[in-house]
């Protein structure tokens, strides 16, 4: 499920969005007109995805996207900010939109500090997954000889997983040849 995050679309800071409750034509429609044209784009199990650029260089636009504003009465939108860069102010980040609204915002790096209307809205499957809690902390990481920033990346590959088993998301083919535009 998670081999698309990372290195699909090389020489590309993308987001991977779904959307569920909006046509496909609607969703790819609804980017572009944020000034955010897919990369590649189609739909699998009731889900319509997209990959497209984080911002518009050439626009110069470099703002987030407003998702909550593409999913009315009763789409959903779930993001994936792909791009792992905290230098660059973007970590990987993970957004839900319902109705108009932003349900729930958090970075792949602080994943205490959720936001949004409902910030608890999947710790009950983050908390069972051992992401978030008193014991989520590495059980090592008093020991001067363990770097914890060695699982790192495998507490993001379960992340994904749980944002993923939850909203049963599908596994798609992402990469420039699936849909041409």
């Amino acid at each position: 499920m998670t081999n698309w995050i990372q290195g699909t679309f090389p020489g590309h800071e993308v987001n991977v969005v779904f959307a569920r409750g909006m046509p496909l034509d609607a969703f790819v429609r609804c980017l572009g007109d944020r000034l955010r044209e897919p990369l590649a784009y189609g739909e699998a199990n009731g889900w319509a995805w997209a990959v497209h650029d984080m911002h518009n260089w050439d626009a110069e636009d470099y703002d987030d996207v407003d998702y909550s504003g593409m999913c009315q009465d009763g789409a959903e939108i779930v993001v994936f900010v792909t791009e792992p860069c905290s230098a660059k102010a973007f970590p990987p980040a993970f957004g839900y939109h319902r109705d108009g609204r932003t349900i729930l915002w958090f970075s792949f790096e602080d994943l205490q500090q959720r936001v949004s209307e409902n910030p608890d809205y999947l710790s009950p499957e983050l908390l069972a997954a051992n992401l978030i809690g008193p014991t989520a902390e590495c059980a090592q990481q008093d020991d001067d000889s363990h770097d914890c920033f060695d699982h790192h990346y495998d507490e993001h590959e379960r992340l994904v997983t749980v944002i993923a088993d939850y909203f049963a998301l599908p596994s798609p083919p992402l990469s420039p040849g699936v849909t041409a535009k």
